[in-house]
């Protein structure tokens, strides 16, 4: 485990303290799981920009023509 010192504005330290709390948890933990979470959605956001560019507009269009037509189920309508 590393130790890292970061310098918070006060107004967000205060936040970051009253939802440790909430949460029944350390500041570090909640820090640590911030962090956990940013990481993970900047990695999926890299990954689905790199799947996009590897796809073909053509046979996107030629998966979807196989898709026979019916109505959308009761589940589907907002």
């Amino acid at each position: 485990m590393s130790t890292l010192s970061l310098r918070f504005p006060d107004s967000l330290h205060k936040q970051v303290k009253v939802f440790a709390r909430q949460n029944g948890i350390s500041i570090n933990r909640f820090i640590a799981s911030a962090v956990a979470e940013k990481i993970s959605a900047l990695m999926t956001e890299k990954c689905l920009s790199g799947r996009a560019k590897a796809g073909n507009e053509g046979d996107f269009h030629n998966a979807l023509s196989k898709i026979s037509a019916t109505d959308s189920s009761e589940q589907d309508v907002l």
